[in-house]
């Protein structure tokens, strides 16, 4: 949250009075935001920062323990954290591959550990996917989930967001079923101006990335996340709907609903990852 869409969504949330708890790596970058936020909306903003890293375990665990000793009403939890096409394998302290431990597991255990006070909140969570999820394989590679055989900077990043996309909608039917009061809804940002393709990114990918930034197919950073403040706090909205641009590819454009592919919602594959997402994190919900 301390930029890009997060940053952006942080920005929109705290003008209409919210009170928002940014969940960041990097410290620093935390402080800076949250100093140029306060210049913004004044001292009294209530914004504050509590370090997480997704791509270690331990860190996750360590800032939900925080987050339930600070934070006694949970309204709204984003997901939206992700790093994408890192341009060679690389593995988590916990032996995940990075986009998977970041995009998927780091957020599974981070959901889990907070959902009963989700609950007690009659909150919601919003699960920030990508359209990416449509690419690469179209399914989940139980078989080598680490892409030791395979490994490719672009289908990896796709396999780990549609692994995300999977478990919100896994995680809609749980909740049903368990008879709990958290909504759940699903996201996508388009394609924005942020700081997801990063150094860890091929030379290509940059280059292509900041000449689509130049064109009209790439919007602003602030109307990427229109889409997860809107999941966060619009009343009746369909949980079963996928939110989004919807214009030109789904980049750009208002938001609203967007086409979902079948494969996105295989009850067999979703209940399948979550078992392996509760063995991997060493977490089992409540639901």
């Amino acid at each position: 949250a301390n930029a890009g869409a997060g940053f952006e969504a942080t920005r929109i949330l705290l003008a209409k009075g919210a009170k928002v708890v940014m969940l960041n790596r990097n410290p620093q970058k935390s402080a800076n935001a949250m100093q140029a936020l306060k210049q913004e909306f004044g001292e009294e903003a209530e914004v504050s920062f509590i370090r997480l890293d997704l791509g270690e375990l331990a860190s996750v665990r360590e800032a939900a323990t925080e987050v339930l000793e600070k934070v006694p009403t949970i309204d709204a939890l984003i997901c939206n954290a992700a790093i994408a096409q890192v341009s060679k394998q690389e593995l988590t302290v916990d032996g995940f591959e990075s986009q998977l431990g970041v995009n998927h597991y780091g957020h599974f255990l981070l959901l889990s550990s907070l959902f009963e006070r989700i609950d007690q909140s009659n909150g919601r969570i919003v699960v920030v996917g990508s359209e990416g999820y449509k690419m690469g394989l179209q399914t989940i590679q139980f078989d080598d989930m680490n892409w030791d055989k395979n490994y490719h900077p672009n289908k990896t990043y796709c396999h780990s967001k549609l692994a995300q996309i999977m478990i919100g909608y896994e995680l809609q039917n749980r909740i049903k079923a368990a008879n709990k009061n958290v909504k759940v809804y699903v996201c996508h940002p388009g394609a924005s101006k942020t700081s997801l393709i990063n150094d860890k990114a091929t030379f290509m990918s940059r280059i292509t990335f900041y000449l689509m930034s130049l064109s009209p197919m790439v919007q602003s950073a602030e109307k990427g996340a229109y889409p997860e403040v809107m999941c966060a706090t619009e009343e009746d909205l369909d949980q079963a709907a996928y939110y989004g641009p919807t214009g030109r590819m789904n980049w750009v454009g208002p938001v609203g609903e967007c086409e979902l592919e079948p494969f996105a919602k295989d009850s067999e594959v979703a209940s399948k990852l979550w078992t392996l997402s509760e063995e991997k994190t060493g977490q089992v919900w409540s639901v």
